[in-house]
């Protein structure tokens, strides 16, 4: 399901330098890496992987031409298509919204009646007065 996703680089005809090592082995060493957590460089040679400075540049080289996007769509489709998408588990996740700091101005708060058109009490507001770390005079 990767493979198709991958651009193909081919090799240069004069100074063709040295073969790529296959996109299939080097996607198992990323994985590998992100799975266990090792740094790049401790990569065991053992296991065909490439060398981690390989798995590292390719993953960016991926990372650069959009691979990963695509292979979330792909494989959500296909769990889609075979009703393998579980939702009952799912946690949704803020930490990628912005969160805007301070009180709202007076012109972004809507009233909640009263007549005043400023701040609702007790809502978006406190009559206490704001904590702070610096002395008072």
């Amino acid at each position: 399901m990767v493979e198709p996703l991958l651009s193909k680089v081919e090799r240069r005809a004069r100074h063709p330098g040295r073969k790529r090592h296959p996109d299939r082995l080097v996607f198992q060493g990323i994985l590998f890496v992100l799975h266990t957590g090792i740094a790049w460089e401790h990569l065991p040679q053992e296991l065909g992987f490439g060398s981690g400075m390989t798995c590292w540049r390719r993953l960016a080289e991926w990372t650069e031409a959009g691979v990963w996007p695509r292979l979330h769509t792909v494989l959500l489709a296909k769990l889609r298509g075979a009703n393998e998408l579980d939702f009952s588990r799912a946690a949704v996740d803020g930490s990628h919204i912005r969160a805007l700091q301070g009180e709202p101005r007076r012109d972004e708060v809507t009233s909640t009646g009263g007549g005043g058109g400023g701040l609702a009490a007790g809502i978006t507001s406190s009559r206490t007065p704001r904590a702070s770390r610096s002395p008072q005079p």
